[in-house]
């Protein structure tokens, strides 16, 4: 069987810096989980000035502070948040206290840019809402399975060039390896802070389906969660999936869990399927058990044939530049507020309508 090499499939330019040192400021704070790290490099390769770091936790900040050594560690989150410099706030802080405190760094004048989950209940979703309206200020989510991810980066511009037609289907799986859970945090097993498999990781998924099918709406069908393996930890879900239609006509599944075995080579084989009218694709993100390539495959197959494309290194994150740019310009194009909100709104209702599959002592 002939593979090409999807020569005719070649990435858009690789992003650059957008902005030159000091024209975007902006700080760190509630480091307490490690996407802090890669949103912090996200906007640095955009061109972006760390100021500032605020954490509680000595430990993290000597983390943090290894990595960035330019850095300058804030006495107290007031600190950042009255420094005129800086434009925007990144933080990663414990899921059930992201919208606070992005409602007050909204309130300070600053837009922010937090980790997935965004938040963990539509009461929550309602009141950011608010503060967004209220405040002018973007609350801006880093939704990295498909943002930080090349062969996402690629799908999407291949599907936005009509690479496989109208998208009639996208399937997700976002299979994660927990470790030793002596080593996670008490947040991890808490319901009532880290929201559930499907408005944690799911959350992730939703957004893609959004993207892929280019929809601005979607309806649960059908969802479920478990605790299959975790008995120790009656709150945690480590399993959920979820089945839903689109606005755009299309239909998405997604199934996550914590369930990747030891013997996998990386955290997670992340794979994404986008069924087309004229083709389809499949990503497999972070490893592709197959072979001996890298990370970042796209299989693309359509009528010429089919293609496997590597876009490790090829494509990059544009998503850091146009971030930077909608906050100095005021502008979207990074994404939308309203497609950032109704991803962590599905994933929420998902959560809330999942039939559990297992009882929780």
């Amino acid at each position: 069987m002939a593979v090409s090499e999807g020569a005719n499939y070649a990435p858009a330019a690789m992003p650059k810096p957008v902005v030159k040192p000091g024209e975007f400021v902006f700080a760190a704070m509630h480091l307490d989980h490690g996407h802090i790290g890669a949103m912090t490099q996200g906007l640095l390769g955009a061109g972006g000035t760390l100021k500032w770091v605020y954490d509680p936790v000595p430990e993290r900040l000597a983390e943090f502070t290894k990595n960035f050594p330019d850095v300058k560690v804030a006495a107290s989150e007031q600190e950042v948040l009255e420094d005129p410099e800086v434009h925007l706030v990144a933080a990663a802080a414990v899921p059930s206290e992201r919208a606070p405190l992005g409602i007050r760094v909204m309130e300070a004048g600053k837009d922010y840019f937090t980790d997935k989950t965004p938040l963990i209940t539509l009461d929550q979703l309602a009141e950011a809402r608010e503060a967004v309206a209220r405040t002018g200020k973007k609350y801006a989510v880093y939704y990295s399975e498909r943002i930080h991810v090349e062969a996402a980066v690629l799908a999407g511009q291949l599907i936005d060039r009509g690479a496989i037609g109208k998208v009639l289907q996208v399937q997700g799986m976002g299979p994660h390896r927990m470790g030793d859970p002596s080593t996670r945090p008490d947040w991890f097993f808490e319901r009532a802070r880290y929201g559930g498999i499907l408005t944690d990781i799911g959350s992730h998924n939703f957004e893609q389906m959004l993207t892929f099918t280019g929809s601005d709406d979607a309806t649960i069908l059908s969802s479920t969660i478990g605790n299959f393996g975790n008995p120790e930890h009656p709150e945690l879900d480590d399993y959920g999936d979820a089945h839903i239609a689109l606005s755009s006509g299309a239909t998405g599944f997604v199934r996550v869990d914590w369930f990747t075995p030891t013997g996998l080579r990386t955290w997670g084989d992340g794979r994404t399927f986008v069924l087309g009218t004229d083709g389809y694709i499949e990503l497999r993100k972070y490893v592709d058990v197959t072979t001996d390539n890298g990370p970042d495959q796209v299989i693309l197959v359509d009528s010429e044939g089919e293609h496997r494309i590597e876009a490790h290194g090829k494509v990059g994150y544009p998503f850091f530049g146009d971030l930077v740019l909608d906050v100095l310009n005021r502008t979207e194009n990074a994404m939308t507020q309203e497609h950032a909100f109704k991803a962590v709104e599905l994933a929420l209702k998902a959560q809330e309508q999942a039939v559990e599959l297992t009882g929780r002592s």
